[in-house]
């Protein structure tokens, strides 16, 4: 393997843990994700550091937790927010000076105004050209079932997964003809909502085979009020599961779709004969409800739907394949340090993450991470704060203007029932209170900084 390999990485928008093959968890087809998986780490606790996409590209691209800079929420949607300014530390940077050649195709979200040219990479396509593609090819094309998807009828060979993974094998080809050592960035924006397969995906699952999610059973009992008033905002409280089954089986069809979209990208990678000496990263900046707990899309809820992702890391000669990982990881957050370090850059000292590096190799880390920790700060329906941690037995939510939610996760994995008011589990629940405290201090999270919301997690100041 050579010192410097090349990194490919790839990412989806809004792809739940659980919708993936190889997790046997739901009857979703995706053979080529499903074969990396085997030839990779799995890493099976990783979770988004926050639901949000945006923010969490940002922290991707500068290495630390949202809070710390101010990228609390999506621009453009209401409120005004910044964004990640081209002068701000960003790690392609790195790579370029150490004679990188960078590659950015696909979803951005980290500036409205700048785009990846101007935070270390060499080329960028963005949404917006596929967006022109279609107008320039397909001008009579509409859509009538907003949010809740419908077929495509742009084909598959135009559809923007396939699209961009053509652009990502016109880039890999010239890549790879240089002598340069290369990182290619493959952001997908699929498959997040309105889900819109193209045949044959758009029938590929058929509503009536489709499972109900466990946490479908949702009642709302002693949970905080935004979750149900979601349903309003969306229009959804009436909505069946025989409702919900066509836009679930379109969210498994652009899966596939994706899916196949992918494997073209890695089988390009094989025919060149640059697998063995490039780095393939899988991975999602969050996952997605989908009619889980009767709601939609994310916002105002960290249930696992949301904050579980995959992440797979194939190095050959580095890492067993096949091999999983059982720690908690924290994808954006930690792969700008496992990157730096596999270049042998040392990463610099105000990143959040971890290197993932130790792991990879198969080594015992001492004092990694024990539970996950994942962000909200409202804005789309109304501003609404939550912190989460969770452990493999627990989950705790810190809602700041409403009730707060407990979960055991080992008798109660679909998240329906809060003990937060259990005295049984009053000690847990300080326990976590604290444990919480003391990432959100550490991390530079702003929210902790005042007494009055110290004391609600440390004194236990909470109804």
């Amino acid at each position: 393997m050579s010192a410097v390999p090349n990194i490919l990485l790839i990412t989806a928008d809004q792809l739940r843990y659980d919708c993936l093959g190889f997790n046997n968890l739901r009857p979703v087809h995706t053979p080529h994700i499903d074969r990396l998986a085997g030839e990779s780490m799995r890493f099976d606790h990783a979770f988004t550091h926050i639901p949000l996409c945006s923010p969490a590209r940002q922290s991707l691209l500068t290495g630390r937790r949202p809070e710390s800079f101010g990228a609390l929420w999506n621009y453009g949607i209401s409120l005004p927010v910044p964004a990640l300014p081209p002068e701000s530390y960003a790690w392609p940077r790195e790579l370029a000076a150490r004679g990188y050649r960078n590659v950015f195709i696909g979803k951005w979200g980290v500036n409205p105004d700048h785009d990846a040219t101007r935070y270390g990479y060499d080329d960028y396509i963005g949404e917006q050209q596929y967006t022109q593609f279609v107008k320039e090819n397909y001008p009579d094309v509409s859509y009538s079932n907003g949010y809740f998807g419908e077929t495509n009828p742009v084909p598959l060979e135009h559809a923007r997964t396939h699209w961009l993974a053509q652009r990502a094998v016109e880039a890999l080809e010239e890549l790879c003809r240089g002598e340069s050592p290369w990182h290619l960035a493959l952001h997908f924006p699929e498959p997040h909502l309105p889900c819109r397969p193209s045949e044959p995906y758009a029938s590929m699952y058929d509503p009536r085979h489709v499972p109900q999610w466990e946490s479908f059973r949702e009642t709302f009992q002693h949970k905080p009020y935004i979750q149900r008033q979601q349903l309003y905002n969306w229009g959804i409280q009436d909505f069946t599961w025989d409702d919900w089954a066509p836009i679930v089986a379109r969210y498994y069809g652009v899966i596939s779709q994706l899916d196949d979209a992918i494997g073209r990208v890695l089988h390009t990678l094989e025919r060149l004969g640059a697998e063995d000496r490039t780095v393939i990263i899988f991975t999602a900046d969050h996952g997605d409800l989908c009619g889980g707990h009767r709601m939609i899309d994310k916002h105002y809820v960290l249930y696992d739907d949301l904050v579980r992702v995959p992440l797979l890391v194939k190095w050959k000669g580095v890492v067993a394949p096949g091999a999983m990982c059982d720690r908690f990881v924290h994808p954006f957050l930690d792969l700008p340090p496992t990157i730096l370090e596999m270049l042998h850059i040392d990463p610099p000292g105000f990143f959040h993450g971890a290197s993932l590096l130790p792991l990879l190799r198969g080594e015992d880390v001492p004092g990694w991470r024990e539970a996950a920790v994942s962000t909200y700060n409202g804005q789309q329906f109304g501003l609404y704060t939550q912190r989460m941690i969770r452990t493999k037995e627990w989950k705790y939510i810190w809602n700041t203007t409403d009730i707060d939610e407990l979960y055991c996760l080992i008798d109660d994995p679909a998240e329906l029932v809060n003990r937060i008011h259990d005295p049984a589990c009053a000690g847990i629940v300080q326990q976590l209170r604290q444990q919480l405290y003391r990432t959100l201090s550490e991390q530079g999270d702003g929210l902790v900084r005042t007494r009055w919301m110290r004391d609600q997690l440390l004194l236990g100041n909470k109804l």
